[in-house]
């Protein structure tokens, strides 16, 4: 490697590295606010637990920090150097700018080796992980199910809420029994539970949490779709199994390659966009892997333009880049059919490789 890739490499990883630190820090920070300051501070979860969340948080960040980083310290350092002449002084010498940008694209392809061994081998497994601890801290503290003021959806099929708590008494107490939940199909209804106060009872034995409900009124649904009504001053104890571990959701994000693989065939009765979206899973993380050496065609001739006394334009353009690249993949879940989600999912990496593959042309000419 002759003396010039040193010096932009070196400056495209201590740029990267910086880039992703800052922009961890703030993902991590804003996932622990959002989802652990409950677990802290309404449920009084031990320290050690949310240490362990914030460390399985990490590296569902890196799969978008590290693109993200990579672009900007990109950006920033390649105008950095034209603002300085340098580029200049590179191709007046007879490199091409292709030459100069090929540590980029050493960097980019390592890069997006690495995250493709995140991708498929680490987060999964964190976030399997990070669903544990939420869930152990429900069996640790059953009492947190039913915490005021917030929608429950811990359990499989059932959402809760509860308007006021005074100790083990709960008021104001609503429960869904829903059907069809996730962005695969809209949820229905199937039956509502209204109680005017609820008896907590905590069954540590039988891993059951038990609710003593008065004044309630059931609504379900009949198979002919007609609603049968049920008043009652003082319902049986309603039932939360906490012990249960059958009751978590089923997340493709949480489950490794090969048990998407396998939960598809061991459930032949899924729907055929339930499927599609369990394999576009797997899509998702090799294009999700390849955004780094895609991004190093567009980030080159786009650092270009910017200037030195404005580097917040780089900073700018590689959000708004990231941004739309991962929304981009958004679209995957709108289609219905293998190939249509994987072409929604490929499309921006091949878009920034066709635009930079442009933008390179016209800067040979400048």
């Amino acid at each position: 490697m002759r003396l010039f890739d040193r010096y932009i490499a070196k400056q495209i990883l201590v740029g990267t590295i910086y880039a992703v630190f800052i922009l961890s820090l703030v993902l991590v920070m804003g996932n622990l606010f959002k989802q652990a300051r409950p677990l802290l501070v309404d449920q009084a979860a031990p320290l050690s637990l949310v240490a362990r969340f914030v460390i399985n948080v990490l590296p569902f960040s890196l799969m978008f920090t590290i693109p993200w980083g990579f672009l900007s310290a990109v950006l920033l350092v390649f105008g950095r150097m034209s603002s300085d002449h340098e580029i200049t002084s590179f191709r007046v010498a007879g490199l091409s700018l292709f030459r100069l940008a090929l540590p980029v694209f050493i960097i980019g392809a390592l890069l997006s080796l690495g995250c493709l061994w995140i991708n498929v081998n680490v987060v999964p497994h964190a976030k399997a992980t990070l669903t544990d601890l939420i869930y152990e801290q429900v069996k640790r503290d059953p009492r947190s199910l039913l915490d005021p003021g917030i929608v429950q959806s811990k359990f499989k099929n059932q959402k809760v809420f509860v308007e006021a708590r005074d100790g083990d008494t709960l008021k104001g107490f609503h429960l869904y029994q829903v059907s069809g939940v996730g962005k695969l199909a809209p949820s229905r209804t199937e039956a509502y539970v209204h109680a005017g106060s609820v008896s907590l009872i905590v069954d540590e034995e039988k891993k059951q949490l038990r609710l003593k409900l008065i004044d309630t009124f059931i609504e379900s649904k009949k198979q002919d779709g007609t609603s049968k009504l049920v008043f009652a001053g003082e319902a049986e104890p309603w039932l939360f199994d906490f012990g249960n571990d059958r009751n978590k959701k089923i997340r493709s994000s949480a489950m490794t390659s090969a048990e998407i693989r396998r939960y598809i065939g061991d459930n032949p009765g899924l729907k055929d966009s339930q499927k599609v979206s369990f394999r576009a899973e797997i899509t998702k993380r090799f294009s999700f892997s390849m955004a780094c050496f895609s991004f190093a065609f567009i980030a080159v001739p786009l650092g270009l333009k910017s200037r030195r006394k404005d580097t917040s334009t780089g900073l700018i353009v590689s959000l708004l880049i990231g941004t739309a690249y991962f929304l981009f993949t958004m679209l995957a879940d709108k289609f219905h059919t293998d190939a249509g989600a994987a072409i929604a999912l490929w499309a921006p990496n091949v878009l920034c490789v066709l635009l930079g593959l442009w933008l390179f042309r016209r800067a040979r000419f400048h």
